[in-house]
């Protein structure tokens, strides 16, 4: 006996057991009530216990929480209704309210016990509810005699069977979380229940059995032509998914709300002019009072600061809303959508701003690199020219003014042409010669030098962009002339051929370039010691954007060659 006693002080049965145990109870002191009647005292208490099993049962409030006063109101309030107002029909609607609760709970929990002795309830509500509750209602007991014997002995047995079903812990350890809607649902459905067999039959000399059949098949169809509504096989999106898009919209079309703001992307071409549009969209959202926002380099204000607020981030937008209605989980998580939205149009408004400042400072540095290696060009002609000043004795002073006077206005004109592309880098102008003026000018520019220079037979005479082609080969012929002072023995060479196209080649018989450096030519910056590295990087693109071609087509030993064309 002592061992039995401290097993049974030891024993605690679970959370989901005591609320079993409370459901049993509660089911059979209302069943002694609907057997007994509510009229005298005692009756009375029994249906104040049933009352109270339900408050300890019910799955609204956690039983661990501390009830506020309008909560204990609430409580008392409903306490004495049943016991100061209490009719059939108030029983009725009791058992529909009891019926949507257990429905609500059915679709929530997890465990198949708790999910049985919920169905047990909900059975034994809806069988006391049309054999016991609604033909009081209608005067019609004698139609359903075997009802009473219903009552006395099988129906019963359906709570004393939720009292003794063994019942596991549920697996998570808050209680599972009433399912509003299907709640609801059961709620209606209980009562269209009611109001619709009390209509008929009090409408018609059908007899109560007929009715109650006509009732719930009918019932029993529209259910089953709501369910395909809710999830058809074809055509139509059914009224789930249209449901659902209500319920996210939160009073707005999402679909609407995104084209507004995808508008406002395309017509404001800076951050700041979008969010300021942007935010009057926000504003007219109807559940939204005011709001504050602020980026990296803005911030403002709209509407009227109310009761509610919510505070959001998303990149460098921080977004503060007020609403005058508490926000909800579900206006959370839409509010949140609707920010990161507004804050990806920002970032990309942001992004789009930073490439095109990008793409600005390109040009420039593309201008000037080009300027630049212009200016690199015109300075070695002249240091040419003075090295060979020096280099001439006094018996060929008249050649060498001939020289001087030929090259000198040449000179000061592509310093002219360069000095005007710097202060106007938008207008330039092409300076247009014949091919073969274009050649006598690079000879004689070049006369005191290494270079060779050949030029085939009939040629075709045409006008070319003496800039670009002064540009492109001064290029080539100075990295020729570098290379030969480490490569004292090579030869250079410049030559014009080609028909129909001609084209000009300058080729050495020195060693070829790496070819790391071969694959990356003309296509982006090399290292380079002695110079910027990109003069064949910008000789590339000013060609290419003059309607030429340069290109490495030979590099060997012997043989280092590069043409310079016109595109076919």
């Amino acid at each position: 006996m002592a061992s039995l006693s401290s097993q049974l002080s030891h024993y605690r049965p679970s959370q989901s057991t005591l609320q079993q145990w409370m459901l049993g109870l509660m089911l059979l002191s209302f069943h002694g009530v609907l057997l007994w009647g509510f009229d005298d005292p005692l009756q009375q208490a029994l249906l104040l216990s049933h009352y109270g099993l339900f408050l300890i049962w019910q799955p609204i409030w956690q039983t661990k929480e501390k009830l506020s006063p309008q909560a204990i109101i609430l409580f008392v309030a409903g306490g004495l209704l049943l016991t100061l107002f209490i009719n059939w029909w108030l029983i009725a609607f009791w058992l529909s309210a009891m019926f949507g609760l257990l429905g609500g709970r059915i679709f929530s929990t997890t465990a198949r016990a708790s999910r049985m002795s919920y169905l047990l309830a909900a059975t034994y509500l809806l069988s006391v509810l049309l054999l016991w509750v609604i033909p009081r209602l209608l005067d019609a007991s004698a139609d359903l005699v075997v009802a009473e014997f219903l009552m006395q002995y099988l129906l019963p047995i359906l709570p004393l069977a939720i009292l003794f079903l063994r019942v596991k812990q549920e697996t998570h350890q808050h209680a599972p979380i009433l399912d509003f809607f299907y709640t609801l649902l059961l709620f209606l459905l209980s009562v269209t229940l009611i109001l619709s067999i009390f209509t008929i039959e009090r409408s018609s000399e059908v007899d109560y059995a007929n009715v109650v059949l006509q009732v719930v098949f009918g019932l029993a169809a529209t259910l089953l032509i709501a369910s395909w509504l809710w999830n058809p096989r074809a055509g139509f999106s059914g009224i789930g998914q249209l449901l659902s898009r209500y319920l996210l919209s939160v009073g707005l079309p999402f679909e609407r709300w995104i084209k507004n703001i995808a508008e406002l992307a395309e017509r404001e071409t800076s951050p700041k002019e979008f969010m300021q549009a942007a935010m009057t969209e926000v504003e007219t959202l109807p559940w939204v009072a005011g709001g504050k926002w602020e980026t990296a380099e803005d911030q403002g204000e709209f509407g009227i600061a109310a009761a509610y607020k919510a505070d959001l981030d998303f990149h460098d937008f921080h977004l503060t809303l007020y609403s005058r209605w508490p926000l909800t989980p579900a206006l959370t998580m839409h509010i949140k959508l609707l920010t990161q939205i507004l804050g990806e149009f920002h970032e990309a408004k942001r992004r789009e701003e930073a490439l095109l400042q990008n793409t600005y400072m390109q040009a420039i540095y593309e201008t000037g690199a080009r300027l630049t290696h212009d200016m690199k060009n015109i300075v070695q002609s002249m240091s040419a020219l003075c090295s060979a000043a020096e280099q001439t004795s006094d018996e060929d002073n008249e050649r060498l003014v001939a020289l001087i006077r030929r090259q000198l206005p040449l000179l000061n004109q592509r310093l002219a042409l360069t000095l005007d592309k710097l202060g106007a880098p938008r207008n330039e102008k092409t300076r247009m010669l014949p091919l073969s003026a274009w050649w006598e000018n690079m000879q004689q520019r070049y006369a005191e030098t290494r270079v060779s220079f050949y030029a085939d037979q009939d040629i075709e005479e045409v006008e070319i962009d003496s800039e670009v082609w002064d540009s492109v080969v001064d290029n080539l012929l100075q990295n020729a002339i570098a290379k030969a002072q480490h490569e004292p023995e090579i030869s250079i060479h410049a030559q014009l051929a080609g028909t129909p196209l001609a084209y000009v080649e300058i080729y050495d018989s020195g060693t070829p370039m790496p070819q790391a450096i071969a694959d990356s030519l003309f296509r982006k910056r090399i290292r380079s010691e002695g110079g910027l590295g990109i003069g064949l990087y910008q000789a590339g693109r000013q060609a290419q954007q003059a309607g030429y071609q340069l290109a490495l087509t030979h590099n060997s030993h012997g043989n280092v060659r590069f043409r310079l064309a016109r595109k076919e």
